[in-house]
């Protein structure tokens, strides 16, 4: 499990590190997740077939489960940000609300796109 949080902590430093050396607009935490799918797939290419867990990623599956069992610890910082934030809120409701609309219908659009295009070249 130790290895597992390793392994998560590192990618984040490593997003972290690219995003602030390379001037990246994109958060660091989201290029370590980004790091850390590329890792799994590599090595998913590496070893075709192969259903036993991976030693060279150990524990990964149970932080992961670990993390996923306690994700509404993960909103309290947004709760916060809400009450805090609420009167600034409260004076741009419009173009937060036109942003969110326009993003999740864009995000359902190309979503909508991608699925076809992988259904259509898996037969």
């Amino acid at each position: 499990m130790i290895g597992g949080l390793t392994i998560l902590l590192l990618c984040q430093l490593a997003g972290e590190m690219l995003a602030r050396l390379l001037h990246l607009p994109i958060p660091g935490p989201v290029i370590g997740m980004a790091l850390l799918f590329a890792g799994l797939l590599l090595r998913d290419r590496l070893r075709p077939g192969s259903t036993r867990p991976d030693p060279g990623m150990p524990g990964l599956g149970q932080v992961a489960d670990g993390l996923l069992s306690h994700l509404g610890l993960m909103f309290i910082p947004a709760g916060v940000a809400v009450v805090v934030y609420g009167p600034h809120l409260a004076r741009e409701w419009a173009p937060m609300s036109l942003a969110i609309v326009i993003g999740t219908l864009g995000t359902i659009a190309l979503t909508g796109r991608i699925a076809q295009a992988l259904m259509r070249r898996a037969g």
